[in-house]
């Protein structure tokens, strides 16, 4: 963006906070799609309710790649229907559509939500220099002044004949702006990098590479070294958890490994063990 390109988008109301420029599109699409490679399309759009709503709405008239990012989100959600709010421009909110097809049986589709964990983490980690670890099954945490908090989520969601997968990140947020205790940002962690430009671009240059490996052999989580890698980088496994299952069950214990249907597998009190595939897990406590 020139100079009298940034004054006049400040000066009619399309942005002014100089700290936190628009994204640049076209320079996103040269560098991102392209013939041979997973994305497809890409679109940047000042605000929506939700990408995964909108791409969802379009996935029988989109091919595979799609990309739709917005630099806010009046309705973004998380898993159990939870909110996700934040300023404009302060982080990345963006969804991607996935079509595995006949490549992946479905019954390993599951594993895509685990894939964008172990995606974006892999991003930031080369593009803002900061570490990232994964809570089962959906949450990215960073650590601020000692303090492990969430600063990003994802939320994958079927379609007729693919998966929409959507991921939030908090990056510039400051203190004041976090929309709830425990949460972070990227810039409260200290990344060297919060221009969400690179930032995108890395993650969805990993996102593409762990989709390809992992496609390749069938959705194998353990030929593709998905397993191995996620539970690496998880911070859930280890630790005292309580997970807060449906039907209003609790399952207290110590979660011990990821499964190869990508569910978490607790040791409960009494020596038994449960893999669990969906609920709230919370971390109490770390095993030493």
């Amino acid at each position: 963006m020139t100079p009298s390109d940034a004054s006049a988008g400040a000066s009619d109301g399309r942005w002014s906070n100089l700290d936190r420029p628009p994204l640049n599109a076209a320079g996103l699409k040269r560098a991102l799609v392209g013939e041979g490679g997973l994305w497809t399309s890409l679109e940047v759009v000042p605000a929506t309710g939700s990408t995964n709503s909108d791409l969802a709405a379009r996935a029988a008239e989109l091919p595979e790649g799609a990309v739709l990012v917005a630099e806010e989100q009046t309705a973004g959600r998380g898993r159990l229907d939870r909110s996700w709010v934040a300023p404009a421009r302060s982080g990345l909110f963006f969804s991607v559509l996935l079509k595995p097809g006949g490549a992946v049986p479905q019954e390993r589709w599951g594993w895509l939500t685990l894939l964008a964990g172990v995606a974006t983490a892999t991003g930031l980690s080369r593009a803002a220099g900061v570490d990232t670890s994964l809570k089962w099954p959906n949450d990215l945490l960073v650590t601020v002044e000692g303090e492990e908090r969430k600063t990003g989520g994802i939320l994958a969601e079927r379609v007729a004949d693919g998966v929409v997968i959507g991921i939030g990140l908090n990056v510039t947020l400051t203190e004041d702006e976090l929309p709830v205790p425990g949460a972070g940002s990227l810039a409260l962690a200290k990344a060297t990098v919060t221009d969400r430009d690179p930032l995108l671009r890395a993650v969805l240059r990993a996102l593409e590479q762990w989709y390809g490996t992992w496609r390749a052999v069938g959705g194998d989580p353990a030929a593709s070294g998905l397993q191995e890698t996620y539970a690496a980088g998880c911070a859930t496994l280890g630790r005292h958890v309580r997970a807060e299952l449906p039907g209003g069950r609790t399952l207290t214990g110590t979660a011990e490994a990821v499964d190869t249907d990508g569910r978490l597998v607790i040791r409960t009190a009494e020596g038994q063990h449960e893999a669990v595939g969906a609920g709230d897990v919370v971390h109490l406590r770390s095993v030493h």
